[in-house]
């Protein structure tokens, strides 16, 4: 099957293809409303390939959009992005989904864009502290989406939000969920550019990077970062708010933004 999805995009004309990653079906179905397709994604063409749900979506303006439930977590996240990325083409990778937000910057059911996809807890604990895989001489732990991107995403959904806030700074990805306001504080404190954070942002930006294509990440946000509550969770808020900025992203920009800043 891998083979002749590889061979069907080698014949058919390109006119520019994103793959999206999102952890759970519920975002991939209001990421596919967003394109105009219907909850069950019944509309959009499934796609067999290892390591996760797919279905693909013609934009109106030209673009294909591959949306891929890869799992919850940065191992699964890498883990799904990279089987699709094996074996299809892509202009961009866009990691997305709900999470939360660090209050008072990124409220309940805003709009969250990544000027950097930090890996957040991935280091050693020491007697100073925390350490991350950058600082102990490993590796990254950041990952930086085109700026130009970033800032004309950011017009395009904040024309088309009303009241609702769109936010850009850095969006940290966990594999633990925060749950008390000490480790929220200690997150700021390490990152104070932070806005938000969520659990798969850095695996899918890790398999992009292997593959050679740009990354982007946009979250909505379904509840704050700090004591777990679930009582003030909004998630069927942040998943309106998902489908909404699917529906305005500018696709073409994006790709061609991504691609430039990619060439240098």
């Amino acid at each position: 099957m891998t083979a002749r999805l590889h061979d069907d995009e080698q014949s058919a004309p390109r006119r520019g293809r994103l793959l999206v990653v999102v952890a759970v079906p519920a975002e991939a179905a209001a990421v596919l409303r967003g394109l105009g397709r219907r909850e069950d994604g019944a509309e959009a063409a499934p796609v067999p390939v290892p390591g996760g749900g797919l279905h693909r979506a013609e934009h109106p303006s030209g673009v294909t959009v591959d949306v891929l439930a890869g799992g919850v977590g940065p191992a699964a996240a890498a883990s799904a992005a990279s089987a699709a990325l094996a074996v299809g083409q892509y202009d961009l990778v866009l990691s997305a989904g709900i999470g939360g937000g660090f209050a008072p910057a990124a409220p309940v059911g805003a709009t969250v864009l990544a000027e950097a996809i930090v890996a957040a807890d991935l280091g050693a604990e020491t007697p100073e502290g925390f350490a991350d895989v950058t600082e102990l001489g490993f590796g990254t732990v950041r990952h930086t989406p085109a700026r130009a991107a970033v800032a004309r995403a950011a017009e395009a959904l904040g024309a088309a939000a009303g009241d609702s806030p769109v936010v850009t700074g850095t969006v940290l990805t966990v594999s633990t969920v925060t749950g008390s306001a000490a480790r929220a504080a200690a997150l700021t404190a390490r990152h104070p550019d932070a806005v938000a954070e969520a659990m798969e942002g850095f695996g899918v930006a890790e398999a992009a990077a292997r593959h050679g294509v740009p990354v982007f990440e946009l979250r909505t946000v379904s509840n704050p970062v700090g004591p777990r509550d679930r009582a003030a969770w909004r998630i069927g808020e942040a998943l309106a708010a998902l489908e909404r900025a699917f529906t305005a992203l500018p696709y073409p920009e994006l790709l061609t933004t991504s691609e430039e800043a990619r060439r240098g």
